[in-house]
């Protein structure tokens, strides 16, 4: 057997339902599919006996370990000469195993420093929202993608440098993972982990443009921001385990983050001098030539001006992109939500791992309410 899918799964029977019936059109069949059930309250099994005819089916339940486990619980029972490790949110086009088969055919996927060719070992591809996802939804995936808030490192371009693999839609070969052990147990940031460890390794990466999926990402913002919040702290923690992998793209949503502050307190003086120079002139005691008045209006103007240019940028590039003005409108907060609340992860974990010097587990060490949150969203 060519290929193993192995999803992981946590109270998300309908999403699976919506995953498998896309596998069942995929015109290539030498694949078979494993669902880790990770502790869910609300488990799929119904739903995978529902396909059992139609695809080559494995169910697995056990206790809650988080995503990067139960992947790995799926690899130690899988057959296939290569790994596809998807999320359960996702759907994919019917051509999808087909590039993904087209792509593998290619060279000898042994690292150079084995003897092999030099091929790629593991890869991954990009995302996309279906037109039949909801606006906030259309609105994420943009904040996600688009040049005006990644840089596009996630839209699905090729790059000069090296190409690290998510966890959402990564391949790679059976024995390449057993040899490296699979995820790690971090909380977040696993699967960006993993890939790291593959290209220091000697293994080549890819992305393969051609086996996009259609991705729902979090429902509300709320979500979205916690999820993008637990990617900034993991960023400070990935660079702890692998010196050198921060780069200026990484630290440019700490900037944004940053200057909104700033300009947000420039606001705030600007209407204050503005007051001040109000109740001054009820008193009789008006400032000369409204000097109050006048650097209060200009502060206010002079620091809203950019939040105000950047998302009028960002509406007009995302209502062209999705053809809606109201998904134009929110991916301003998308927009606003993806980078301060990565920034604002990354200055916290920055603050815990570099100033007070804790390791990682004290840095990451939860609440009861918080481990229950993280167990409850995580997946969605």
């Amino acid at each position: 057997m060519k290929y193993s899918i192995i999803i992981p799964v946590f109270n998300r029977p309908d999403e699976v339902d919506e995953l498998l019936q896309s596998l069942t059109r995929q015109s290539l069949s030498d694949f078979e599919v494993i669902i880790v059930e990770d502790g869910s309250k609300n488990p799929c099994k119904e739903v995978c006996e529902k396909y059992a005819g139609a695809l080559d089916i494995h169910y697995y339940y056990k206790d809650n370990s988080g995503p990067g486990q139960s992947r790995n619980y799926g690899a130690e029972r899988a057959n296939g000469e290569w790994l596809i490790v998807l999320d359960s949110d996702v759907v994919l086009p019917e051509g999808y195993l087909a590039a993904v088969d087209k792509k593998t055919q290619q060279g000898n996927d042994a690292p150079p420093s084995q003897g092999g060719g030099g091929g790629e070992s593991a890869w991954g591809g990009p995302d996309r929202a279906h037109e039949s996802f909801t606006p906030v939804q259309k609105a994420i995936s943009y904040s996600m993608t688009s040049f005006f808030t990644t840089g596009g490192i996630r839209g699905g371009k090729t790059k000069l440098d090296k190409f690290f693999p998510r966890s959402y839609n990564m391949g790679i070969r059976r024995e390449v993972y057993q040899k490296l052990g699979g995820f790690s147990k971090m909380r977040f940031g696993e699967d960006i982990d993993f890939s790291y460890r593959i290209v220091e390794a000697g293994y080549k990466t890819a992305l393969i443009p051609e086996a996009w999926v259609w991705h729902k990402r979090r429902t509300d913002f709320h979500k979205f921001f916690r999820q993008v919040y637990h990617s900034g702290i993991a960023r400070i923690n990935l660079e702890k385990r692998h010196p050198g992998t921060l780069k200026i793209v990484h630290l440019l949503p700490m900037v944004f983050t940053l200057g909104v502050i700033l300009l947000l307190l420039l606001f705030a003086a600007g209407v204050a001098l503005y007051a001040e120079g109000e109740y001054l002139d009820a008193c009789g005691l008006r400032p000369t030539d409204n000097m109050h008045q006048g650097l209060g209006f200009t502060l206010c103007v002079l620091s809203l001006l950019p939040l105000l240019l950047y998302s009028l940028i960002i509406c007009i590039d995302s209502s062209i992109r999705n053809r809606s003005l109201w998904v134009g409108l929110l991916s301003i907060p998308a927009a606003f939500t993806q980078l301060m609340g990565y920034g604002l992860g990354f200055i916290a974990s920055w603050w815990k791992r570099c100033v007070l010097k804790q390791d990682e587990q004290s840095a990451g060490e939860q609440s009861a309410d918080e481990r229950t949150a993280f167990e409850r969203n995580f997946y969605k």
